[in-house]
């Protein structure tokens, strides 16, 4: 058997209701992101039908940009000139029971690879709050899930296949490259065109989920550590006002001889008696299942299921990371902006991610927490609070997830982010000329 056809997404699921409203929804034949608060510079959109065809394309181009899921809320993967679409290559190119690894190809989402994993006994060590983002374009902006012990998406690469600014292929592997490699899995579409991606994998698992409604940021400050640790996965929801969070989503693996009811209280908080959406007036439809129900780790770990609008939908995201150790601090920090920020804001989610040795990660060796903003889609007002959240948080360093609005300045990224100067000359070693460069990355990295 071809190993390019080892395992396919079947035409039922092609066909499936679920993702034909998804792509209607996604806006598919626009270039705009998913939430359609940007609209890219150009409609030249070549997309590759083949992997054979990519590197004569990116030869010829003078600019280019690959546009993946469309899931950023920024101009990190914008482009004057033109984009290359790699969607229809979404398939998993081998799988390696033995050295528990899967290579995909770049177009392929979560929410296409995940089940097939399943299907084979295997599993990821994490996912996203939503699956419908390509692994290749969520690892290169170090997108993360949840969970103390776990690191972000990117730390789950072991092997990259990029195509350089020359056209030529290159293969980068943890075991082979060392710092070279480390410097490469966060790219931020920098070095040039990912192809194949190759993943750490683990044997298939069950989870469960409950929500908790009501904890108080009193608790919180007292057991901030001891509510971290409680889950496999732990989310923490606020929209900043009563000191409350309005929920707590623990995610927990089944685990032989564990007990599967819940304690009626956590730490405070009220055990939920029915599914719920994280913003509380919005149908629980598009979530997970919760309520102790377990399943597969795949439609436990995202909070919104493949086949729905996740989140909100029509929105505006930011999200700061700031070092573990500082995590209480920075969350009453923001809490004093209640009264600016609610106003603007559909929800605010915590969560904890572990640290890695990535250069251009948020997490690079730092343990953190992050605090994830989802606004209404008003960018003239959240524009004017972006500063004012940034500020509050500069004491403790806290650094912008690339693929979301911030207002960061390039010479203080510069200062938190220490391996920017190796980060430029690694990208000059595949592209001397500034293929891949965009105004995003002119004004944040190159400067």
């Amino acid at each position: 058997m071809n190993k390019r056809t080892f395992l396919k997404l079947s035409s039922a699921t092609i066909a499936s209701p679920a993702v034909l409203r998804l792509s209607a929804w996604a806006g598919a034949d626009k270039l705009t992101n998913w939430a359609g608060n940007l609209e890219y510079s150009t409609e030249n959109l070549y997309t590759a039908k083949s992997l054979d065809e990519i590197p004569a394309f990116v030869k010829k181009q003078f600019k280019l940009k690959v546009l993946g899921s469309r899931h950023c809320f920024n101009n990190i993967a914008d482009s004057k000139d033109g984009f290359l679409s790699l969607k229809p290559l979404d398939e998993i190119v081998s799988l390696d029971a033995q050295a528990r690894t899967v290579t995909v190809d770049a177009g392929i989402t979560y929410g296409q690879l995940s089940p097939l994993l399943e299907a084979k006994g295997f599993a990821l060590h994490n996912l996203a709050s939503l699956p419908h983002i390509s692994v290749a374009g969520a690892c290169s902006t170090a997108t993360h899930g949840s969970g103390q012990k776990n690191g972000n998406l990117s730390t789950a690469v072991s092997g990259l296949e990029l195509v350089t600014a020359s056209g030529d292929v290159v293969k980068l592997s943890r075991q082979h490259d060392g710092e070279f490699f480390r410097g490469a899995v966060v790219g931020l579409g920098a070095l040039g065109v990912i192809t194949e991606i190759t993943l750490d994998i683990q044997p298939a698992y069950a989870m469960r989920q409950y929500v908790y409604e009501g904890l108080s940021f009193a608790a919180m400050r007292e057991h901030f550590d001891e509510i971290e640790a409680s889950a496999y996965s732990v989310s923490l929801f606020t929209d900043w006002q009563k000191e409350l969070f309005s929920e707590v989503w623990l995610k927990s693996r089944v685990e032989k001889g564990q007990a599967p009811a819940a304690a009626p209280e956590f730490f405070g908080a009220k055990l939920a008696t029915k599914n719920l959406h994280p913003i509380a007036e919005f149908s629980a439809e598009n979530c997970t299942e919760q309520m102790g129900v377990p399943g597969p780790w795949y439609e436990r770990l995202p909070h919104f299921r493949m086949g729905f609008t996740p989140s909100a939908g029509k929105e505006l995201q930011s999200e700061y990371f700031v070092p573990r150790q500082h995590a209480v601090e920075a969350i009453l920090a923001v809490e004093r902006l209640r009264d600016q920020i609610t106003p603007h804001l559909l929800i605010t989610e915590i969560r904890a991610i572990a640290a890695d040795d990535l250069w251009m990660s948020p997490c690079f060796k730092q343990p953190c927490v992050t605090i994830h903003f989802t606004w209404k889609q008003d960018w003239p007002a959240v524009s004017k609070l972006l500063p004012v959240i940034e500020k509050e948080l500069a004491p403790f360093q806290a650094r912008p997830h690339w693929g979301k609005l911030f207002t960061t300045s390039p010479k203080t990224l510069r200062t938190i982010y220490t391996k920017v100067d190796q980060f430029i000359a690694l990208t000059r070693k595949f592209d001397p000329q500034g293929k891949f460069r965009n105004d995003f990355l002119n004004t944040n990295i190159f400067g």
